[in-house]
């Protein structure tokens, strides 16, 4: 269908109030006060548009505060949900989307991976001697992290209904970067666990925070693809991690080579905080980059999500709801069995793949390839995933984990140097693995509220399962540690169970709903719940995807 909404944006409509509508099927000639009730984008100066799409903040501080979606803009919205979109135009306008959102995020995950693993690089350039750690002490520097993770997990995800999420992000990367640098002068296992400690907690932030921008921004199929990009920088991080560290390694400086880790990378991060401050859009509806009209397109085009729109919120009947859904526990042991390998290898990889008879140098170089792969292995699952078409997303889970299993079981049951780099290396398939996973969350849950408590499962479970994964590799079986290497087999083994179990509920919820539709016991209008904040649960509307 056609309308004023496909013509030159000085020729849409811009409800002011919310209650002039569109001149839908009708030219603008016919309307004298059109111009007068619906300015044209080029006529409105940005906070003229704010006050246009979001509501008035109140309050002192109001301000600092998520707004939530102007009645004109939410109306506008719907209006525009009766028109066919233009493809072209939508199709340019994600284009530029795709490089205001997918880059910085990228950029973003690299800098998670690097500081996660910082440590791990320093444990290969003498901390552990310069501060008289002992192995236990070093799984608990490992774990402590995630321990100032979980703590604040919950308080950070209810921060981001509050919050800006871009501006709330950067400024929690911000902290990161002070942190880490603040590692350099620790001078014994206390200061350094309590900095640990500190920087779990503000990284508790990164990944849901990721997940949410992406489900704001993109719809259900899309997101696949988008989480692979910024999630290969996964991959990208332990390659420039890799190098960074060999170059660091090699800094003939005044200080000890590990402090030089803590202080480079933390300032980097910590300058990449305030270019993400001000260049990543807040929301659809609160937007500098984006014209009006760009706006709500952003939005309709989501019309078939059925997720709703951004509110701050925060929705009791839906944290009921997802304490007694059986996903939230499920994605809880998604995130756990995922992330218990990941504990150990991102922790004690460096020292897995010294015991194969590396140096130090060699070791951060054996680095880059792995992180190549992880790349390939996540590219592959997204373009994989689009080709299967629906319904086919657990099963590519559970196949992606395949390899990480037989990785681990090279590198505990094999002796030559090649097999056991080999087995370390495709063990990256389990980012790939993940990345799916992580779109599961972000379209199999309606509801603000619900996504966010379902997100918080899924990371918890993460910083469970990284707490964990430490404590397996003991000092006394090093170099091989093949306790460690045999429970992160068995852990992703149990991740399989997981992810089809997941597969039955989705499977059989769209089954019953479908029958329901066909008997005539459930009758709805899908545009009935295009913009509420409506759990899966309670919109009838709602499929999950498998």
């Amino acid at each position: 269908m056609s309308g004023p909404l496909h013509d030159d944006p000085k020729r849409e409509s811009n409800s002011l109030d919310g209650k002039h509508s569109h001149p839908s099927h009708h030219d603008k000639s016919s309307h004298p006060d059109t111009e007068k009730l619906h300015p044209s984008d080029s006529d409105l100066s940005w906070a003229e548009r704010d006050v246009l799409d979001a509501e008035t903040a109140s309050g002192k501080y109001g301000r600092f505060f998520k707004r939530n979606p102007s009645g004109a803009f939410t109306g506008d919205v719907d209006r525009m949900n009766t028109y066919e979109l233009d493809p072209k135009r939508l199709k340019k306008i994600e284009r530029k989307l795709d490089r205001l959102i997918i880059p910085s995020l990228a950029v973003c995950y690299a800098f998670y991976y690097i500081d996660k693993t910082t440590l791990s690089y320093a444990a290969i350039f003498g901390i552990k001697d310069d501060l008289s750690l002992s192995g236990e002490q070093y799984s608990w520097l490992s774990s402590l992290f995630y321990f100032g993770w979980i703590a604040y997990a919950l308080p950070t995800n209810l921060l981001m209904q509050k919050f800006p999420i871009n501006k709330y992000l950067a400024f929690n990367i911000m902290l990161w970067g002070v942190l880490l640098m603040a590692q350099a002068a620790a001078k014994n296992f206390t200061e350094l666990a309590v900095l640990r400690v500190l920087s779990g907690a503000f990284e508790a932030t990164a990944d849901p925070a990721f997940v949410m921008i992406t489900a704001l921004w993109y719809t259900r199929p899309q997101q696949p693809r988008r989480i692979g990009y910024w999630y290969s920088a996964n991959g990208a991080g332990i390659a420039l991690g890799g190098l960074l560290g060999y170059a660091i390694g090699s800094i003939d400086g005044a200080l000890p080579s590990w402090k030089y880790e803590f202080l480079i990378i933390g300032a980097l991060c910590s300058a990449w905080a305030i270019f993400l401050f001000f260049f990543v859009p807040e929301s659809p509806f609160e937007t500098h980059w984006f014209t009006r009209t760009e706006r709500l397109m952003l939005v309709s085009r989501k019309r078939d999500d059925h997720h709703g729109v951004e509110r701050r919120q925060w929705d009791a009947g839906q944290m009921k709801e997802a304490a007694v859904d059986p996903k939230t526990y499920l994605f809880f042991l998604f995130g756990f069995t995922a992330n218990v390998p990941n504990g150990g290898t991102s922790n004690f990889g460096t020292l897995i793949v010294q015991g194969f008879g590396y140096d130090h140098l060699e070791t951060a170089l054996m680095q880059i390839p792995y992180g190549v792969i992880i790349i390939l292995f996540i590219v592959a699952a997204i373009f994989i995933n689009e080709w299967v078409g629906p319904g086919n997303r657990t099963w590519l889970m559970a196949i992606f984990t395949l390899p990480t299993v037989l990785g681990f079981a090279l590198i505990a049951w094999t002796e030559g140097t090649g097999p056991r780099l080999f087995g370390y290396w495709i063990t990256g398939a389990s980012n790939a693995v993940f990345v799916v996973g992580l779109s599961l969350v972000s379209g199999n849950v309606g509801g603000m509220t619900k996504k966010s408590i379902a997100s918080a499962a899924v990371f918890l479970g993460l910083a469970s399962g990284n707490i964990v994964g430490p404590f397996l590799f003991f000092d006394s079986e090093k170099p091989k540690y093949t306790t460690g290497i045999i429970c992160c087999m068995v852990s992703r083994a149990a991740e399989i169970i997981v992810i089809l179990l997941l597969r039955l509920i989705f499977v059989h919820a769209n089954a019953k709903r479908d029958k329901a539709v066909k008997d005539g016991t459930l009758v709805y209008d899908p545009k009935d719940y295009a913009n509420q904040d409506i759990s899966d649960w309670k919109n009838p509307a709602f499929r999950y995807v498998t």
